[in-house]
């Protein structure tokens, strides 16, 4: 994604918190960003779609943020579960996500809606993974039960925290307060054996839906990540940051990762290897070998 593309984004995501999505016309969007009607239709469809690449962006943001709390943390350290719940509510306050969610549940366009809806889904797949960090594969069956319940106290103590107390709600307690709940809850269904839906119904919701290797997905995180920093500042910084993202995106989130591609964006690191240590290039070939060469990996 372009600095100009990026910019009409960010541009329209001041006008939708300001005056709401529907109430926000093209024509705001172009005078407020700077740019031509052409221009805007180079990037984007319709409104619609230029609301979607901002959800992704906020969701790519948020994910990397999240991911980087936890390199070189022990994945079981509740603390660090607390600070990533504490980083999404406040992405959301910020950003105002809520509100635009609502705007759009109560349209009538049903591609926003399913995309809305998706997001959801995904969001539950994260917590029902960390979840699986935390109380152990032992507790697996009954912790998609406890992740949806998970969300609905989230979201409740959020929405009620917020009519008590405003601009002066504490993100950072409601999710310490709502995850030490969730101890408490999930050792209780564990106990019980209830359980309400299972978890394979995931793959149906999200087909091809997998929780990522925690060891590969850390080192993955740390090596793109060392070698960001190692691109700051430098004229073609874009260029192998877009490259970086990229390998993480296709070889973390795509329901079918091609190796072909994968293989190319790698080779054009290797290219300008005087950016990276040999060090870097060398473990992010090897996390990519060893990818492609799990059984799970449909090439």
């Amino acid at each position: 994604m372009n600095d100009r593309k990026q910019h009409v984004i960010k541009m329209a995501h001041q006008l939708f918190i300001d005056k709401g999505f529907q109430n926000t016309s093209i024509q705001d969007i172009l005078t407020y960003s700077g740019i031509s009607k052409g221009t805007f239709y180079n990037y984007f469809s319709s409104k619609n779609e230029l609301l979607i690449a901002l959800f992704k962006s906020i969701y790519k943001n948020v994910e990397q943020a999240r991911n980087e709390l936890l390199i070189g943390q022990d994945p079981r350290d509740i603390g660090i579960f607390i600070k990533q719940v504490e980083l999404q509510l406040k992405t959301n306050r910020t950003s105002k996500l809520i509100s635009l969610f609502e705007e759009v549940l109560v349209s009538n366009d049903e591609d926003l809606k399913q995309f809305i809806n998706r997001g959801q889904l995904r969001a539950l797949r994260w917590i029902y993974g960390r979840f699986i960090d935390l109380f152990g594969e032992d507790k697996k069956p009954y912790l998609l039960d406890c992740s949806i319940m998970f969300m609905g106290i989230l979201h409740h103590n959020l929405k009620f925290n917020k009519l008590a107390h405003g601009a002066n709600t504490d993100v950072g307690q409601i999710a310490q307060y709502s995850v030490e709940r969730m101890i408490g809850m999930v050792e209780e269904v564990s106990r019980s054996r209830d359980q309400l839906i299972q978890p394979e119904l995931l793959e149906r919701w999200l087909p091809n839906c997998q929780v990522p290797d925690r060891t590969f997905q850390e080192q993955l995180f740390r090596t793109i990540l060392g070698m960001k920093k190692n691109l700051n500042p430098h004229k073609a910084q874009q260029k192998y940051t877009e490259l970086l993202d990229f390998l993480q995106e296709e070889l973390l989130q795509s329901k079918s990762p091609r190796k072909y591609i994968v293989e190319s964006a790698l080779l054009s690191l290797k290219e300008d290897s005087a950016l990276f240590s040999s060090e870097d290039l060398q473990m992010l070939s090897q996390l990519v070998h060893t990818f492609f060469n799990q059984d799970k990996v449909t090439q």
